[in-house]
């Protein structure tokens, strides 16, 4: 491991802290020394990726792997459970033993900012309910693509709220690109066809079009969507190249029903969690990427510009569990 692969593996065990503490506290807990295995044990082990927000459906999955395991090879021994629970815990993050589809992966996904981009304009909508980070992340997402060499414009097209498309100005600023706004309650569909024609004009690589911040009825979602995509097509015929949908991850189970609902009126191609470092659940990440067919995008992990970090599941789960996962009690 390099010395940039291990700098950005400390900053991201540094923003997953809580969840890392946390998760193998109670593990190692569980998996102490010469401990058989019994259904109080098993019991413990379902509790603990419930408690972490695993997901009901990831644990129940994992769970059901662990007992077929166990009865095949005929183990007794909880230590012999421990490698295999690494392994579940780690196919989980990776989506290879859930049902992420890999159809729905575009050219960026786990890509770092630096990427080449297949297209230029590259047009990612930003969905999201209020409250979930989403403005910030539109910021965080303008800096590092930016810092990366890219030129990126900003399309403000929440026009039902005056203050995001002045919190949306303030982190234009910071990040040091352009942003294409129109007054309140003007036509989103509008501002996001502006957003791209200047796209074109200044020759920008990247345009972040920010979408209201709520999920309206599903009807309206969706002819809101149906409604940017067609006008933005007029200048570019393959827009939008993404819809990011951006999910607290403080809000635990929530995140997940939020992420259902809006996967059934639209086409998201990844997701964004936010807050991580503010969570002792970070196992959300493991219920969203097997328990939904959309892959996670990007992470935050602290408040700083430069803490929103392309998603990799490796990097992850070290930072996560590390070394420490599974050890022994001496």
């Amino acid at each position: 491991m390099g010395f940039f692969d291990k700098f950005k593996l400390s900053k991201l065990r540094e923003g997953l802290q809580k969840s890392h503490d946390e998760f193998v506290r109670k593990i190692n807990r569980v998996f102490y020394q010469s401990r058989a295995i019994d259904d109080t044990l098993m019991g413990e082990i379902e509790e603990t990726l419930l408690l972490s927000d695993v997901g009901v459906a990831t644990t129940d999955r994992i769970m059901a792997h662990l007992v077929e395991e166990m009865q095949f090879k005929r183990w007794s021994e909880a230590s012999q459970l421990r490698d295999e629970l690494r392994k579940q815990i780690g196919e989980a993050l990776e989506g290879r033993n859930g049902n992420v589809n890999s159809a729905s992966a575009s050219p960026l996904a786990f890509a770092a900012f630096d990427t080449p981009l297949p297209t230029t304009p590259y047009v990612m909508l930003i969905v999201g309910v209020n409250g979930v980070g989403k403005t910030t992340t539109i910021g965080k997402l303008a800096y590092n693509f930016r810092n990366a060499g890219k030129r990126v414009v900003i399309g403000a097209a929440d026009t039902f709220r005056a203050a995001a498309n002045q919190q949306l100005e303030v982190w234009a600023e910071r990040a040091g690109v352009e942003i294409v706004q129109q007054h309140q309650g003007a036509d989103p569909s509008a501002v996001a066809y502006d957003t791209v024609q200047s796209a074109i004009s200044k020759s920008s690589d990247l345009v972040l079009i920010d979408t209201a911040g709520r999920l309206h009825t599903k009807q309206h979602l969706m002819a809101e969507l149906e409604k940017m995509t067609r006008v933005m097509r007029k200048l570019k015929p393959d827009a939008p190249h993404e819809i990011l949908l951006v999910l607290d991850a403080t809000t635990g189970q929530n995140a997940l029903q939020q992420a259902r609902e809006f996967t059934k009126v639209a086409p998201i191609t990844g997701l964004v969690l936010t807050k991580l470092d503010g969570t002792a659940k970070g196992g959300i990440v493991i219920a969203l990427k097997n328990e939904l067919q959309v892959p996670v995008r990007y992470i935050g992990v602290g408040e700083k510009i430069e803490d929103l970090q392309p998603f990799d599941a490796e990097t992850f789960a070290n930072a996560m569990f590390g070394d420490e996962m599974f050890q022994e009690a001496a």
